[in-house]
């Protein structure tokens, strides 16, 4: 009898040990999980902010350009709220959401390009998360419409195939700081403020040159293209008005980005006489540095369909016009138009 009762007292010990081990053991591996050290990725997840900064491209990047930075371009303005196939090419979508970016922002030149001060607001835009609704600043045109997408962007192509939008009108016309051969203000002593900064900037290089130039014509309203097309086709017929005068709508004038220039030399007239002069071969030689082009020049009427100007002066931006001027092509050849 007390052999029995000393063994079962022994068993009941040895059942309290083993509960009071396994507890204190559970106790100990949860005290060892929670001091383990956390895993790298759960670590990496709590460091990283949710919107995570997308890296910009440093150099300058305009329509047609292919590139990893333009791809990295385009998963930027994806990141503000547009919606772009990221295929390294600057194609018309890419250019439509910067001009449409561009025309959001409170005084950012509107170009179509991505240059030092887009990249500045759209780093900042990133930065603080901004949202932007496509299309609030440049609607996207209809596909059933024959006219340009993107009259803002400054590598518009304007001619006789492409015409501008009806109803187009400029935005940021100002007038130059430079000399005209009148006083009086008239409409077409604007251009748009791009285009005009750079125009100064020239003319303060021609005048360092000891050359004269003016300006005679810039910016013109679709109804006085109209007005001007019907007074030369009336002197000269409709066929001969159409070589050297555009039909309205079809009018570079009309884009604010353009601006014919004269001189002295020849009394301030518009004529092929011009290129003789000094200030006619100065601006051959020197234009394209400040991002101006001779629109229509000699020996390309049969890709221009109008005759040579040489005081017919486009404004493309530097990059743009430093390859048209140096390879002697027209911006139709340019722009693979042609």
């Amino acid at each position: 009898m007390l052999k029995k009762s000393l063994t079962g007292a022994l068993a009941l010990f040895a059942t309290l040990f083993l509960i009071t081990a396994c507890n204190n053991g559970t106790s100990e591996d949860k005290q060892s999980a929670e001091n383990a050290p956390k895993d790298e990725s759960d670590n990496q997840k709590k460091t990283e902010p949710a919107n995570k900064q997308i890296q910009l491209p440093q150099e300058y990047l305009q329509k047609n350009d292919t590139s990893d930075s333009v791809k990295m371009l385009q998963r930027a303005v994806n990141q503000i709220g547009y919606d772009i196939n990221p295929t390294g090419t600057y194609h018309d979508m890419t250019t439509w959401a910067v001009t449409d970016y561009q025309m959001q922002q409170e005084n950012l030149p509107v170009t179509g390009v991505y240059d030092d001060v887009t990249r500045d607001a759209l780093k900042k835009s990133l930065k603080n998360a901004t949202s932007i609704e496509p299309g609030s600043g440049l609607q996207k045109s209809g596909n059933n419409s024959d006219a340009i997408s993107n009259p803002h962007e400054i590598l518009a192509l304007v001619n006789k195939d492409n015409a501008l939008p009806e109803g187009f009108e400029p935005i940021n016309l100002v007038v130059p700081d430079v000399r005209f051969p009148f006083e009086d203000f008239l409409p077409k002593k604007q251009m748009r403020q791009v285009a005009a900064t750079a125009m100064e900037d020239m003319f303060a290089a021609a005048d360092n040159a000891g050359l004269e130039l003016y300006a005679q014509s810039g910016y013109r309203s679709y109804d006085r293209q109209d007005a001007i097309f019907a007074a030369n086709v009336q002197e000269h017929g409709e066929k001969a008005a159409n070589n050297f005068s555009a039909r309205p709508g079809e009018s570079e004038h009309q884009t604010g980005l353009t601006m014919d220039v004269t001189s002295p030399d020849i009394d301030f007239k518009l004529t092929v006489e011009f290129g003789k002069t000094d200030e006619g071969q100065w601006l051959k030689e020197h234009a394209a540095e400040y991002g101006f082009i001779i629109r229509y020049p000699k020996g390309k009427e049969d890709i221009t369909q109008y005759q040579y100007e040489p005081w017919h002066l486009r404004y493309v931006g530097e990059k743009a016009a430093t390859d048209i001027m140096e390879q002697g092509i027209t911006l139709e050849e340019y722009m693979g138009e042609n």
